[in-house]
């Protein structure tokens, strides 16, 4: 009797965790057919680091904006431009531009299209906590899936990925690594299918002159 009760509790747990994950899958799918479906993204953000240890607190504020395979992304006064064949990084500090190519299906090439789906592959997932933002009829639930990657010799230990439920968005990602550095980008603006200037994704060479071209291949 005892150890059939053991059996009905171990099947009453792994049928609920198995629940937890179909409902987090669904609701990342969800996350990502939005995302797909978007003629373009602009998105600005916070990006914090954290480590207590270290004594490191550090708080930035970035943009990007993706169209199909071209993007751009402004971060501490840097600017990268890819224009679906070239990788340009403006440097104005340094007065330098570096020219690259780069293969859109090389997949240790992280671009900000691939932050926004990063999660498709390669982590284990499950429902985490919720909470709720804002008052009134601004009030917002955000949702947070557990994501634990599946290569055991990867830096991270886990990550929280919040997701406004209203409009199956990502608000927020909260990484955790090995190292308990904690870094967290928060999303302060989401917007999408917006009118862009043709010249968003091109890079005009004209205004850089007097950089040094660092050209690699």
């Amino acid at each position: 009797m005892k150890n059939l009760l053991i059996l009905f509790l171990c099947i009453f747990i792994n049928l609920g965790f198995s629940q937890d994950n179909s409902n987090a899958e669904l609701l990342l799918n969800k996350v990502s057919e939005n995302i797909k479906n978007y003629e373009n993204i602009y998105i600005n953000y916070a990006y914090t680091l954290n480590n207590i240890e270290e004594d490191i607190n550090q708080t930035n504020k970035g943009s990007f904006v993706t169209e199909g395979e071209k993007w751009r992304f402004e971060m501490l006064g840097v600017t990268r431009i890819f224009d679906g064949s070239k990788l340009y990084s403006i440097s104005p500090d340094d007065e330098e531009v570096t020219i690259s190519s780069q293969d859109p299906e090389d997949e240790t090439t992280i671009t900000p299209n691939k932050m926004l789906y990063f999660y498709e592959e390669g982590y284990y997932f499950e429902m985490d906590k919720s909470r709720f933002i804002g008052n009134g009829q601004f009030r917002k639930k955000i949702q947070y899936v557990k994501l634990v990657p599946k290569d055991s010799e990867a830096e991270i230990k886990f990550i929280l990925l919040g997701i406004d439920t209203e409009f199956n968005q990502i608000y927020e990602v909260i990484e955790t690594g090995k190292n308990e550095t904690v870094t967290t980008i928060s999303i302060v603006d989401f917007e999408f299918n917006l009118p862009l200037d043709e010249n968003l994704f091109v890079f005009q060479k004209d205004k850089y002159e007097e950089y040094y071209m660092n050209i690699l291949d």
